[in-house]
């Protein structure tokens, strides 16, 4: 997957679009990028690795083709059994008539028989029952907020065994916020998060940004203090002069390089990372004085949505490119088992987990969702593909459903819904045979009137586009009510 390496200088990274990342990765000389990487802070003189064709986003882009001519057409049901059905009947009510004229039937009445079979027969009701049911679910879904790119992907619904999800701006909102601010001093909290905003007021990188927007949101009337002589230390953090003394603001790097690293810090970095926070130490130039966290925090709906498809028996997994500490924390505060998380994977590694997970459980069997180029792969090569409605144009044309709003508990609705058309499906097949299986033998017995026929034929027709249509019934239509996502 490497594209290149950095020859020279330092970089702060995104590679979201290769790995999920939420957070941008320090880059130092020799170290790989990946084609698709944006450069958030510094320069640096970048040597190329791969030819043109052999980049990590051409791979991300032949790993999608082959994962989705890997799917054959699926053949439906009814159109095989039309295939023979209607011949049969035709040859049958032919020999009928032939064998009942042989036997002294005379041949007015023979070809009257004949013909009340050929409507009772008639497949429209088979026929029609699909394509309503179909329509009526499709409709239902939109109503819903979900964009399915055929019956064939809602009818597939109703296998998923398990469904895979991406971390960043899946499961979570994909921004990263302030979740923590740890005094080491006896000053106040809120002081130092005031401080450490301004600071960071000037600075591009997204840690930054999610702590001037936390104190802006905590404090109404946010006047952030003056700073002088600031300083962007690539890969490091911040520095400025705040009311004429210089502090710091950064990584557990910096607070080793400026000798004011305690105990008392060790253990406060120990504690955020292991539940898979990032962390900025802000200091003076003689103490350390505050710790904050941030992380990229799990969407108010997610645990709801993990436990909706457990309900359907539904098993869930993550698939991420964050860390293992990371994943871990978003899986234990949506519900997902340990046993079932998958981190710092690449593209290439999720599409590898997904075969994994359809030899586990079938290949018809596995779901997958996410939002980003990296997810394409997996997305492709799962039996039914889910992007988010704000993910990447790319996720969005491969997958096979889009989830219009923001909301992963969207997935489990279209379970529900999907096994609510089979039902329907299978219901209009067994109402349509069962008509006709009837009346089939009273005409054989000559006991069938040709009122009785049509009824048999339209009557029957009419039943399973009012069954289909029940679908229709109920469901809420989609609104923007429940999409707490919040946007700086």
């Amino acid at each position: 997957m490497q594209t290149g390496a950095l020859a020279e200088g330092e970089a702060v990274l995104s590679e979201a679009a290769i790995t999920g990342e939420s957070l941008p990765v320090v880059k130092e000389t020799g170290q790989a990028v990946y084609a698709g990487s944006v450069n958030a802070v510094g320069s640096f003189i970048f040597t190329v690795t791969a030819t043109a064709g052999s980049t990590s986003l051409d791979r991300i882009v032949r790993a999608v083709r082959a994962a989705q001519a890997e799917r054959a057409p699926t053949q439906r049901f009814i159109d095989r059994f039309a295939r023979i059905y209607t011949p049969t009947v035709v040859a049958l009510a032919v020999a009928f008539a032939l064998g009942a004229i042989a036997l002294g039937t005379p041949w007015r009445d023979a070809v009257h028989r004949a013909l009340v079979l050929l409507v009772i027969a008639c497949p429209c009701a088979l026929v029609v029952s699909t394509p309503v049911t179909l329509v009526s679910g499709l409709t239902a879904a939109a109503r819903r907020g979900i964009l399915v790119k055929g019956g064939a992907f809602l009818e597939a619904g109703k296998r998923l065994k398990v469904v895979a999800f991406d971390k960043t701006g899946t499961l979570t909102t994909g921004h990263p916020a302030v979740t923590d601010v740890i005094s080491l001093t006896s000053e106040a909290p809120e002081e130092l998060l005031h401080l450490a905003a301004s600071l960071n007021a000037a600075s591009e990188h997204p840690i930054a940004a999610a702590i001037v927007a936390h104190c802006r949101s905590s404090h109404k009337n946010c006047a952030l203090l003056p700073v002088e002589d600031f300083q962007a230390l690539v890969g490091r953090g911040v520095a400025g002069t705040v009311a004429g003394v210089r502090h710091f603001l950064g990584s557990h790097r910096l607070v080793h390089e400026n000798a004011v690293c305690s105990p008392q810090v060790e253990a406060v970095l120990a504690a955020l990372e292991e539940g898979g926070k990032s962390a900025a130490v802000l200091t003076s130039e003689r103490e350390a004085l505050a710790v904050l966290g941030v992380a990229d925090r799990a969407r108010p709906e997610s645990r709801e949505a993990i436990e909706a498809l457990h309900k359907l028996g539904v098993a869930t997994v993550l698939l991420t490119g964050d860390g293992a500490a990371a994943a871990r924390a978003i899986g234990r505060e949506v519900g997902i088992p340990e046993s079932e998380i998958r981190a710092e994977l690449l593209p290439d590694d999720k599409s590898s987990a997904i075969d994994a997970l359809r030899a586990r459980f079938g290949a018809d069997a596995v779901g997958m969702v996410g939002d980003g180029i990296n997810d394409g792969p997996a997305l492709a090569k799962a039996a039914v593909g889910m992007a988010m409605g704000r993910g990447t144009a790319a996720a969005l044309e491969i997958a096979d459903v889009a989830l219009l709003r923001d909301d992963p508990r969207l997935v489990g609705e279209f379970v529900a819904l999907s096994r609510r058309v089979g039902k329907t499906l299978n219901q209009n097949i067994s109402i349509a045979l069962g008509i006709k299986l009837v009346f089939f033998a009273l005409a054989l017995a000559g006991k069938a009137t040709l009122w009785m026929a049509v009824f048999a034929d339209m009557g029957a027709s009419l039943i399973v586009v009012a069954n289909g249509l029940r679908l229709l019934a109920g469901g809420p239509k989609a609104t923007h009510q429940h999409d707490h996502t919040c946007e700086h």
